[in-house]
């Protein structure tokens, strides 16, 4: 399914692309965006992931340099059967987590330095195992690829903002519309990523870690606390928002997530059906590099 979903935003992002190349420069721009669409389609399967974790400027973090944080990560992909992903750290305050990587054995997680601070143990490792949901599921080859090729269609529609369109057939008119609907397209390529991943990924996530009441902790604390704290990847490039754990500001309005309350009250009845593994870790906070509080 995911690789249909793949195809799918493939095919979509070459049409818009053609769209925009015959509006800025008739039957030879939509040649030239054709042409251009197939190498940024090849480009952007295989390095999807590079690009959204170099757009964060994420350090990749080991055993030696981050050793609590980096060894949760690790005795959860154990416990669910998951190759060892890369592990990543984002150096800002918003707290936020997210996964990429095309397949589980292409994988990375990332946590913002402000979620380890804010959270405790028990929760961060709820958090890193929701992350891991998605690569079990395999979301991760979709939900990366829509975060560069909606941050793409963007690009490509502010280029054609101080370029101008073909103006001898009518393509001034035509390239303002085409600034302001690629915008739009790339909402609806977001909007088909289905919300159900979402709860998927709690539901894996509750269980890797075998504590979804952390994990419904967490949300909540994420939830508040993105509201407050400025993002400023997520403003830059709304699109890299629906990767997060929780949406954050404009991310919002893409509407990729389902609420944060009906997120916790699945949690909550998970909880009381006691459907779980597991038998989590002992509460204390971490520092920015992973090492755990004294």
């Amino acid at each position: 399914m995911n690789f249909f979903k793949t195809a799918m935003l493939l095919a979509a992002l070459t049409a818009l692309l053609m769209v925009l190349g015959f509006t800025f420069g008739g039957s030879g721009g939509a040649l030239i965006a054709l042409i251009a669409a197939g190498g940024m389609n090849f480009f952007t399967y295989w390095n999807a992931d590079k690009i959204v974790l170099r757009m964060h400027h994420a350090r990749e973090v080991d055993a030696a340099s981050a050793p609590e944080f980096h060894g949760i990560v690790s005795q959860l992909a154990h416990n669910a059967g998951l190759p060892m992903p890369k592990v990543y750290l984002v150096d800002t305050d918003a707290p936020n987590a997210f996964a990429t990587g095309r397949d589980p054995e292409h994988a990375a997680v990332a946590a913002t330095t402000g979620l380890l601070r804010m959270l405790g143990r028990e929760e961060v490792a709820a958090v890193m195992a929701h992350e891991l949901g998605h690569v079990r599921n395999r979301d991760t080859l979709v939900m990366t690829m829509v975060a560069t090729i909606a941050g793409a269609i963007s690009m490509i529609a502010n280029f054609g903002l101080f370029f101008g369109g073909n103006r001898n057939n009518g393509g001034g008119i035509a390239g303002i519309l085409a600034v302001f609907m690629a915008p739009f397209a790339a909402m609806i390529v977001q909007m088909a990523i289905s919300r159900t991943r979402e709860y998927g990924a709690d539901r894996a996530g509750a269980e890797i870690s075998g504590n979804p009441a952390a994990l419904a902790s967490a949300l909540a604390k994420i939830s508040g606390a993105a509201k407050r704290i400025p993002n400023p990847v997520a403003e830059r490039n709304p699109a890299a928002a629906q990767l997060y754990i929780v949406p954050v500001g404009l991310s919002e309005m893409f509407s990729t997530h389902p609420s944060t309350e009906k997120r916790i009250a699945a949690l909550q009845a998970m909880q009381g059906r006691g459907n779980t593994i597991g038998g989590g870790v002992r509460p204390s906070a971490l520092d920015p590099l992973g090492r755990g509080r004294r």
